[in-house]
């Protein structure tokens, strides 16, 4: 952890929706002119698309029905760890790009699902953001938590997520349904060791709560929308939160636990400005008193 080079990670598991989340908090770096340097979690995967499939494959054949891509065999843990310790020390690290799709790939000259060239990232950023599964892994060799000053779960209940990757698995990438659940089951070792401890280690975490049947996510038509939804929203260490504040800003919302918040799905953008500004102006105040020190 770091004062004048701190690191603000959100962790979720597929589907989950930390991409949004993400785009949350460019809107608090913008308004409140924080520069940040992002680093996305698909650009630690070890592999790209095709070699990805490749060792499915070869794990498959071997016997080895857990080889996923939530694992340790599958992702630069370490790398990762390094990354962050390097830059909660000097500011700067060396992050590279995984392509997506036609349009993210169109501008390098590549094919979706590879990587670009690892780049040393800008300087004289304020703070680390990163966005992907891993953000508070720990194994025997990476504690990537370790090295967080701020982190965020955001996580939606089991049934819910398969809901989610079933639907974007079979629209988006053409997948059937018997290959979306063949990867769930393939990931669920990994999903149990590697994904849920985290939110063990997080000091926010949000939780979206269908308040729609989800019982069999497997012959679900749609996704519940936030509407159709409750967010969870629970605090590691209540100190200092300004509970009063939040409810009467939230609509609707209630305290179900003494650190825990519930509220209407469709609050959650106004939820994190809400809670995360005021950390990020602590975070900032507290990064120039170390640096005009």
């Amino acid at each position: 952890m770091s004062i004048r080079h701190p690191i603000i990670a959100i962790t979720g598991s597929s589907g989950a929706g930390t991409t949004s989340v993400m785009r949350t908090f460019e809107q608090i770096f913008r308004r409140e002119e924080v520069t940040a340097a992002f680093v996305e979690g698909d650009s630690f995967h070890r592999y790209d698309r095709a070699a990805m499939k490749e060792k499915i494959a070869e794990a498959l054949a071997g016997g080895n029905h857990r080889f996923s891509h939530f694992g340790t065999e599958a992702n630069l843990f370490d790398e990762l760890a390094e990354l962050f310790r390097t830059y909660a020390e000097t500011g700067r690290g060396r992050r590279r790009r995984y392509l997506h799709d036609a349009t993210e790939a169109q501008p390098f000259g590549q094919p979706p699902g590879t990587f670009t060239a690892w780049e040393e990232m800008p300087q004289d950023t304020d703070l680390l953001f990163y966005e992907g599964l891993h953000g508070a892994v720990v194994t025997e060799t990476a504690n990537v938590a370790g090295h967080v000053d701020l982190l965020i779960g955001v996580v939606p209940v089991i049934n819910l997520e398969w809901i989610q990757k079933l639907s974007r698995d079979r629209t988006m990438r053409g997948y059937s349904t018997e290959a979306v659940t063949d990867t769930i089951l393939r990931r669920m070792h990994d999903y149990v060791h590697y994904i849920c401890p985290q939110f063990s280690r997080t000091h926010v975490n949000f939780q979206r709560v269908p308040v729609v049947d989800t019982s069999d996510p497997f012959i679900a038509r749609f996704i519940p929308t936030a509407d159709e939804s409750m967010l969870v929203i629970r605090f590691a260490d209540p100190r200092g939160i300004d509970f009063p504040y939040l409810l009467s800003m939230l609509d609707g919302s209630f305290m179900s636990r003494a650190n825990t918040i519930v509220c209407p799905g469709g609050k959650m953008d106004l939820a994190m400005q809400l809670i995360f500004t005021p950390f990020i102006w602590r975070m900032m105040e507290r990064r120039r008193q170390a640096l005009a020190g």
